[in-house]
């Protein structure tokens, strides 16, 4: 089995979750949300991170708005909706529960 291969699927998992918390009461454009994810140590790639923004969007949960750049092309800055944010409140419940249960399971005792 492969290991960078599991890690992968683990972080795709999480991926969209991550998306909604970090625009959880900032808007931002893709790249600010990508640099995030870096920091983080997410390794998304930008072909990644587009596709996910749209279907995001397509699912209500993103909204967006263009905004003039003084260093280059406007830029499509994206904010969580109403329902967005009632999405992120479940999310981080069942995250809570989930990483809850992962630390009872794998704790050693």
């Amino acid at each position: 089995m492969n290991i960078e291969n599991t890690k992968a699927q683990m972080r795709k998992g999480v991926l969209e979750y991550c998306i909604l918390s970090i625009l959880n009461g900032e808007d931002k454009y893709a790249s600010e949300i990508l640099n995030a994810l870096k920091d983080a140590k997410m390794l998304v790639v930008e072909g990644t991170i587009y596709p996910l923004l749209t279907r995001l969007k397509n699912a209500g949960l993103l909204n967006y708005r263009w905004e003039e750049s003084t260093s280059g092309p406007p830029r499509k800055y994206y904010m969580l909706t109403e329902t967005g944010k009632l999405f992120l409140k479940e999310l981080n419940t069942t995250w809570d529960e989930l990483r809850n249960a992962v630390n009872l399971v794998t704790t050693t005792k």
